[in-house]
């Protein structure tokens, strides 16, 4: 019996199977930059980066050392009541990397999650409104305010309601799903529609405290919201007094070819989220926001035990060091026009390739059927099972979408042998050499 069977074996007597999105049997062991090992010896090209949480790569020697030195010297003392020596540093420093003028502050929290949760919190109290909108297809957290304003999987809802009340849900502007013929500016004009039609019919703009949006989606396809979209939204809240909150816990810290996926458009947000990739993926998260909504609540409103603890702090301090030192955003860039041209003629070669987005390393890849060019998930899974075999991570989104997520230190290299695995398994699929795993029913969201 392999390693990894038997540590799933023992675990799953013991694991909630609603804690985990199935993809493959494997037991993570060690990570090295772009490149992950199992509990068996199998090493793979990761080009996931544990969901977009590690974009320095995996146990960076800075990182690790911050990390060391800093448990060495103090692991734990609630920032709850005290402020610690990496966490005070920290603050302004992230406060300043904020695409947010004027005066900016932020508040600490564990995940992605909880700070999404602030972001209701704190419009909340600014605005003296009730109502949150937000869109389909958003994947915010799994903590109740957090669940509540996503809208990418059924299972985020079922039988766990009664959710958080006054959210209201409008569509997202997925460029690809533009009817046939239908221009780029009749795309939005119809979007802007059905984002305007419930303030039309049953929700008073005048009640409502935020609109809450991933400008670039990530569990929901890796897509961006047209750039002429997000301007007549951010008007619109403008001219209602209601705030526009951007969550950059999946697209910020470089991903997307910018610090932040916000920076692709000539707006600026009222408050933002960031979390996963700001420690490396240790367990920190911030909502940060101008002086004056970050100033409507008091103690205790927003405070956790251990969030900006000493080793997580220290951990995002080494964090920025690293995106700086070694100028991952323009290497995200870099590599993401590779990573297009190498799309490109896959596109071209291939006909179940429907299209695909690319915004730096940061890419969503629909697989369709040859003949009538809807989306394919069983020949989706196909592909990341038979990717997986060949040795590199990738998984799908949305049943029939792959999402290319690699961490921003992957080499040339390394991305080159990517490539030539993801053709491989491109070209059996074409070859009709590719069969489902055993288990394809439970794979994926």
């Amino acid at each position: 019996m392999s390693e990894n069977k038997r540590l799933l074996d023992d675990e799953s007597e013991a694991f909630s199977k609603a804690a985990r999105v199935k993809y493959f049997n494997i037991v993570v062991d060690s990570g090295k930059g772009a490149t992950i090992t199992d509990a068996d010896g199998r090493m793979y090209i990761d080009l996931l980066a544990s969901a977009s949480s590690t974009n320095t790569g995996h146990s960076h020697p800075h990182i690790v050392k911050a990390i060391q030195d800093q448990a060495a010297k103090l692991i734990q003392y609630t920032p709850a009541y005290f402020a610690n020596n990496p966490e005070v540093k920290l603050a302004p420093r992230l406060a300043k990397l904020a695409p947010i003028s004027g005066p900016v502050e932020l508040a600490w929290g564990n995940s992605g999650s909880d700070a999404n949760d602030a972001v209701i919190k704190f419009s909340r109290a600014y605005t003296g409104r009730p109502y949150i909108v937000s869109f389909t297809g958003a994947y915010h957290g799994s903590t109740y305010g957090s669940i509540s304003i996503s809208s990418v999987s059924l299972n985020m809802s079922r039988k766990i309601g009664p959710l958080l009340p006054d959210v209201v849900k409008v569509p997202y502007p997925d460029p690809w799903q533009r009817l046939k013929g239908e221009s780029d500016d009749d795309f939005v004009d119809r979007m802007f529609k059905a984002f305007k039609q419930p303030f039309e019919t049953y929700l008073p703009a005048e009640e409502v405290a935020a609109i809450v949006i991933e400008p670039i989606q990530g569990d929901g396809g890796i897509v961006k919201a047209p750039t002429a979209y997000i301007n007549k939204v951010v008007e619109f809240a403008h001219e209602n007094g209601i705030l526009f909150a951007v969550d950059e816990v999946n697209q910020g810290m470089g991903r997307s070819g910018k610090w932040w996926s916000i920076e692709h458009f000539d707006v600026e947000p009222d408050l933002m989220v960031v979390g996963k990739s700001l420690a490396s993926g240790m367990p920190l998260s911030a909502v940060i926001g101008r002086k004056d909504i970050m100033e409507s609540l008091n103690a205790p409103a927003n405070v956790y035990t251990t969030a900006g603890n000493p080793v997580t702090t220290a951990a995002a301090m080494a964090t920025l060091d690293v995106m700086e030192d070694e100028h991952l955003v323009e290497r995200s860039a870099r590599l993401g026009e590779k990573a297009t041209e190498f799309f490109n003629q896959e596109k071209s070669k291939f006909k179940f390739i429907g299209g695909f987005r690319m915004y730096g390393l940061d890419g969503g890849i629909d697989i369709v059927d040859r003949k009538t060019g809807e989306p394919d998930p069983e020949a989706t899974t196909k592909l990341i099972y038979r990717v997986f075999e060949l040795g590199a991570i990738i998984i799908s989104l949305r049943g029939n979408i792959l999402r290319f997520q690699p961490p921003l230190v992957i080499t040339d290299e390394q991305l080159d042998q990517a490539f030539g695995m993801l053709d491989q398994a491109f070209s059996e699929l074409e070859a009709g050499k590719l069969t489902l795993p055993d288990n394809a029913d439970e794979i994926g969201w």
